[in-house]
């Protein structure tokens, strides 16, 4: 179990906020990044089947985004269990305790997070102690603890602060030494659990890690165990339903292993997840099944698990003793930022234009007046003569260029917003493409930055 807990904490991601957060995050921030390869799970029949409940009315009105229990899923399903339903409920004690007598009646195994704070809208840790009939009993020892904090803070501890001490009879408390709430692992006289968190994200955490997640395996017994992997190929320039036709029978033939699509705006990620009992089996399998992804993808697959597109533009270039220059119009800096964000991005990238109005398109970069008249500034010609002027610019043989209109006015019927022209240029060759982008402005301008970043990817690779 010594090596479990420390696979277990990696398969936690450490941004976003839960439900005790005070701002929203975009939903690609509740995206796992990668499962750990290799975690103990048990065979079919041995896993602990559970819900997990999360409690805050600020959840339900939209005011906070719970990374918590995304957070919870990965966690718990890496550990083993089987986590078969997931509900928010508000702080209303009547529903607490509804839900979580429905989710003991289910599975016999629920774990909870929020409502453990010293308010009065804190009404978790009484329903639970209600509902199974036990009653609140002062923790000296908790006691001394919340005191101890608060004077180490240099402050007396609120009187209301004493319930954080309080706790149902005959629970295990998990010290938190991250908050004044404490964890607290809760079994009835018929062996059903309930185990309440805070819902602040960072003691969530820690208390699931050193103490859950522990508890969890040792409950499901050493002898079930099993290895996970999981692995993920990424691709750019693809819907999901496109990529889906392309590797639809693929997905029917790797079965057990299981496939996911997880698109965003900048493209599709197809994490492919295979158990087995001994590591090198799972490695094997996986292996296998996203060799084959990546082929079926065709061109569209440019790495695999936290692969950057920019980052793999670069080394690509960098490898064939390339060297850079951009030109942006809509995406204003974009593909410039992401390729600067780079550590050692300077042996290769020498510079990059801004054009946003017209007059810098002619003077910068030399694109001519009559071209922008004859064809306005978001057409093929204006970009193809934009990657040309900038190559001359900055004295390199590769080029992107961007143009187009990200809205969310300016749009035509002949150019509605979301026209974007994109040209990458390699030595003499130059190829340009024009997309018609979906979203709003922010969404629009990044899927041009990564468009114009994979077109120059393909233009070396694929000439």
């Amino acid at each position: 179990m010594g090596r479990l807990v420390p696979q277990l904490l990696g398969s936690i991601p450490r941004r976003g906020r839960g439900a005790d957060a005070r701002r929203c995050h975009p939903p690609h921030d509740l995206l796992p990044d990668r499962v750990p390869l290799s975690l103990s799970r048990p065979p079919e029949g041995r896993r602990v089947k559970l819900e997990v409940l999360t409690i805050g009315t600020e959840l339900l009105l939209g005011h906070t985004v719970d990374t918590n229990a995304a957070e919870l899923g990965r966690a718990l399903a890496a550990a083993g269990a089987e986590i078969v339903r997931r509900t928010t409920v508000p702080d209303r004690p009547d529903v607490i305790r509804a839900a979580v007598a429905e989710a003991l009646d289910r599975t016999g195994f629920v774990i909870t997070t929020g409502g453990l704070g010293p308010t009065r809208d804190d009404m978790t840790k009484t329903v639970v102690a209600e509902l199974l009939d036990k009653r609140l009993v002062l923790d000296e020892r908790l006691l001394a603890a919340v005191v101890e904090r608060f004077q180490r803070m240099g402050r007396p501890m609120p009187a209301i602060n004493r319930t954080q001490a309080q706790v149902p009879e005959g629970a295990v408390v998990l010290p938190n030494p991250r908050g004044t709430a404490p964890g607290l692992w809760v079994e009835d006289g018929r062996g059903r659990v309930v185990v309440l968190l805070p819902g602040v994200p960072r003691e969530m955490r820690g208390l699931l890690v050193e103490h859950v997640l522990p508890r969890l395996v040792e409950r499901q017994g050493p002898d079930a165990r099993r290895v996970v992997q999981s692995r993920t190929v990424r691709t750019t320039g693809v819907s999901e339903s496109a990529l889906a036709e392309r590797v639809g029978d693929i997905e029917a033939e790797i079965a057990p292993l299981t496939l996911a699509y997880l698109p965003s705006v900048e493209g599709v990620d197809l994490r492919v997840t295979a158990w087995a009992l001994e590591p090198a089996e799972a490695e094997q399998r996986i292996a296998a099944a996203v060799e084959r992804l990546r082929i079926a993808a065709d061109g569209h697959a440019y790495g695999t698990d936290n692969a950057d597109l920019a980052a793999v533009v670069l080394e690509t270039l960098r490898r064939g003793r390339h060297r850079l220059g951009v030109a942006e119009s809509c995406t204003g800096g974009m593909i410039a930022e992401r390729i600067t964000a780079i550590p050692g991005a300077s042996d290769t990238f020498i510079g990059g234009v801004v054009a946003y109005a017209d007059v810098i398109k002619t003077a910068a970069l030399k694109v001519p007046l009559e071209t922008l008249e004859a064809h306005g500034a978001v057409s093929e010609e204006t970009v193809r003569a934009m990657a040309d002027g900038t190559q001359r610019l900055f004295s390199v043989d590769c080029t992107i260029a961007v143009t187009g209109i990200a809205g969310p006015g300016g749009g035509t019927p002949e150019k509605p917003v979301g026209t974007v022209w994109l040209a990458a240029r390699v030595h003499t060759t130059t190829r340009a493409v024009k997309r018609v982008f979906p979203g709003d402005r922010d969404e629009i301008r990044r899927r041009a930055a990564q468009a114009g970043l994979d077109l120059l990817r393909r233009l070396v690779v694929e000439p």
